[in-house]
């Protein structure tokens, strides 16, 4: 595949991210609790990443290497966690800002570590993305907004563990079968939830009925098909660029809660959606004569 085709399918998983949102909130409205939610995501995600490993070619892969890979899913579940912390003391508008900062920490991660310096292009996009997400989140024109020190420092870390899954995702075990390494990141995730979460909702027959489809769904687009995009694209674009794409989110978010919730979305956020969607698109353009994305 060329070169554009990997970072459509990081692109695309980064939209999958941006699905989560509406189920979520689906979830709530029924009654379930955050653990619940959260649990059952990762939980239902697990299980269905390992049943398709089961059916298909398998590639034997050393204690060293699963170990690696399973440990590499800690941000993974970790993100998810510090992410609901800062929703409990922040405005969901801004803890998705805070959030939002993994963009330019994903650069700072591959400058530090692959020693790939960001171009003026990468950085006039993630300048871009960093405005439209303030846009695109309504946080300008939202009265009493309190900030948090609390929940700035939980969103912070969530952006900090999320760039660190996307950057292992590109960095780890490249040669591994996408499958397989989507199912040991997905373990690796669902251990850690398990662990601040414990999962008594699998001990409550007519809890884990009622969570089977939004677990399911929440499942498939937060736990299966992004850790499988990212470990076939991102290998391929690197993580600095990766995070600009996986800056899909928000406009995902934005076009779901508009067309699925009926939720009201002002023209600075659709603006805002306009602007990533242009740093996104900013940060792909190369010259006829580069290599380089």
């Amino acid at each position: 595949m060329k070169l554009w085709h990997y970072a459509v399918i990081v692109f695309l998983g980064g939209c999958c991210y941006g699905i989560l949102s509406t189920f979520v909130k689906l979830a709530y409205t029924a009654g379930f609790t955050v653990s619940a939610v959260t649990g059952g995501q990762y939980f239902f995600g697990a299980v269905l990443t390992w049943l398709v490993v089961v059916f298909t070619k398998k590639k034997k892969l050393t204690r060293i290497q699963t170990s690696k890979l399973i440990l590499s899913g800690v941000p993974f579940g970790l993100t998810g966690i510090f992410y609901y912390q800062a929703l409990q003391t922040l405005n969901a508008s801004l803890a998705i800002v805070f959030l939002f900062q993994f963009v330019w920490i994903g650069a700072l991660l591959e400058w530090l570590f692959h020693k790939k310096r960001p171009t003026k292009r990468k950085l006039t996009s993630i300048v871009l993305l960093l405005i439209g997400s303030v846009l695109a989140a309504n946080v300008l024109f939202q009265e009493h907004m309190a900030l948090s020190w609390l929940g700035s420092f939980w969103g912070m870390l969530a952006a900090l563990t999320f760039s660190s899954f996307v950057f292992l995702s590109s960095s780890v075990e490249k040669a591994a079968p996408p499958i397989l390494k989507s199912a040991l990141l997905s373990t690796g995730g669902v251990l850690t939830v398990f662990i601040v979460f414990p999962p008594s909702f699998l001990l409550d027959l007519d809890v884990f009925m009622g969570l089977i489809p939004y677990g399911l769904a929440l499942g498939i687009f937060g736990v299966v098909l992004p850790p499988l995009l990212f470990s076939i694209g991102m290998p391929h674009v690197g993580s600095g660029l990766g995070t600009i794409l996986t800056a899909s989110e928000l406009p995902v978010v934005i076009a779901m809660s508009s067309l699925v919730l009926a939720e009201p979305i002002s023209l600075p956020q659709w603006i805002g959606v306009t602007i990533i969607l242009g740093g996104i698109v900013s940060s792909n353009l190369r010259s006829e004569n580069s290599n380089k994305l």
